[in-house]
């Protein structure tokens, strides 16, 4: 029965393959806030699962975690898809859980990981509709030099990937760095490879979006409204990466 519950924890804690499970429902919800909603709700059903097991879990599932994340850390170089490049990111991040799990971490600090690593990416879900509805698609490379046609949105754009790869002052670059410490040589090593992926994959987005000539008709930009809403959530998450980081010293 105990398989049966690492199976589950594996559905919703992507464990390759099946982390297609995700990746699949994710490519087909339309609407930004039920993938936000999904997002959220995905990895904090695998913790409830992996709470009901009591024994410590096996060696053979940590490596296991680490080849997905890997894996999809991989798959996000070469995926243009904003939407699917967002669901690997958070495949990736999301089988790193696996690592602190199988530590005697609390389940409450857990919880914490999940958030930092799931928030920032329902904020680049946000961003990627809105590209959807400008210009027919969210294809990295479709189009470029949004930095100078939508400085708002590229802003925004910028920090939110950011946010999402882990960078320092986000809480999900504290998340990565504790899991790391926590975890034995050769697992940090491979983490950090991981790490190194994300901010890979991470500028190659940016650069395909942001940099470049500007579209020969401009579109419209963020309200500045919305861009000062976007702005506080994303100072808000650097806030609380300063704050858990003061805590940690």
């Amino acid at each position: 029965m105990q398989e049966f519950g690492y199976l589950a924890a594996g559905l919703f804690l992507p464990l390759f393959p099946l982390s297609i499970v995700f990746n699949a429902i994710l490519g087909r919800v339309g609407h930004p806030l039920m993938r936000s909603a999904l997002l959220v709700a995905w990895p904090m059903a695998g913790l409830l699962v992996l709470s009901a097991l009591d024994d410590d879990l096996p060696s053979w599932l940590v490596a296991w975690a680490l080849a997905t994340a890997a894996l999809y850390a991989f798959r996000m170089l070469a995926m243009r898809d904003i939407t699917r490049w967002t669901g690997f990111l958070a495949s990736s991040a999301w089988a790193l859980l696996w690592l602190p799990a199988s530590t005697d971490v609390e389940t409450s600090q857990l919880w914490l990981h999940a958030a930092a690593f799931s928030i920032p990416l329902v904020v680049v879900t946000l961003l990627s509709r809105n590209l959807e509805q400008r210009f027919g698609a969210a294809y990295i490379g479709l189009y470029g030099g949004l930095a100078l046609s939508t400085p708002r949105f590229a802003g925004v754009l910028v920090i939110s990937v950011l946010a999402a790869t882990a960078t320092p002052l986000f809480p999900s670059f504290l998340s990565m760095l504790g899991v790391a410490v926590a975890a034995d040589p050769a697992p940090a090593i491979a983490l950090v490879l991981v790490w190194f992926i994300w901010s890979w994959a991470g500028a190659r987005l940016l650069q395909g979006l942001i940099v470049g000539a500007a579209e020969p008709s401009p579109q419209s930009d963020l309200r500045p409204a919305t861009t000062w809403g976007y702005a506080a959530g994303l100072t808000g998450l650097a806030v609380a990466g300063l704050i858990l980081m003061g805590s940690q010293l």
